[in-house]
């Protein structure tokens, strides 16, 4: 066997540790997986300087845990109609590390001390998947979703859902469409044309005839546009019962 040079040694020796060096950099950043989560204030016109005293206690508190990263805040978004729009950007580490944060108790304490100076908030994380809002015109706990309350969810599927099924029903029962069919079959057969029928027709319409109520749940909505879109959906629900009874 031929004698290995010396310098031969430390070359690969020193191969040796870049490989290694380089696994090791390659793992610590496959260990990482920097989360990002964005915040929409919506602060009085006036109120700027509490917000941003506020905001720094906030961060402060931020950077105590574990993987904290950076924070920006953009500038702000004067609106015209009394409020100023803040945009803050906050940096985790990993998803884990942004989790405890936003259901820490002291991101909670900072957030109860803060409702004196803004009217409302809503966030976003798009690692997590986490989003939720706030608005002190809607009650004193942060709800866990940007979209439409829930209830107004389920009246408007509704409204769209029970004409569909019903007129999809008369229709195919008087051309005896499916009739033989075995049900399971034909149970699929209707729900897809349902589905296609609500998805690509009927919803869309129903939304935009319902946008002054079916707002995202962090637009401030007064009581009177609740309760007269919920009544309007009703009503037209009741209407559309006694329709189809009569042609029965």
């Amino acid at each position: 066997m031929a004698d290995l040079n010396p310098n031969d040694e430390s070359v690969m020796a020193s191969l040796s540790e870049n490989s290694q060096g380089s696994q090791d950099s390659q793992g610590s950043q496959d260990d990482y997986f920097y989360s990002t989560f964005v915040v929409e204030y919506i602060v009085p016109t006036g109120q700027e300087v509490l917000f941003r005293q506020w905001y720094e206690r906030l961060v402060e508190t931020a950077r105590t845990f574990e993987g904290y990263t950076r924070n920006d805040l953009c500038p702000p978004l004067d609106c015209d109609d009394g409020v100023v729009k803040w945009y803050s950007i906050v940096h985790f580490r990993t998803p884990e590390d942004l989790n405890r944060w936003l259901k820490s108790s002291d991101r909670q304490h900072l957030l109860e001390q803060g409702r004196n100076t803004f009217l409302a908030y809503r966030y976003k994380s798009f690692t997590t998947g986490l989003e939720g809002w706030f608005s002190g015109h809607a009650g004193g706990a942060e709800q866990h979703s940007l979209g439409p309350p829930p209830w107004k969810q389920v009246l408007a599927v509704v409204l769209g859902l029970y004409p569909t099924i019903m007129i999809q029903g008369m229709v195919f029962s008087a051309l005896g469409i499916m009739r033989s069919w075995p049900m399971p079959t034909s149970l699929v057969v209707n729900n897809l044309i349902t589905s296609s029928i609500l998805t690509w027709g009927v919803m869309p319409l129903v939304t935009k005839a319902l946008r002054f109520w079916l707002s995202p749940a962090y637009h401030l909505t007064t009581l009177q546009t609740n309760l007269m879109g919920a009544g309007l959906v009703l009503a037209a629900l009741g209407f559309m019962v006694s329709v189809f009874n009569y042609l029965a």
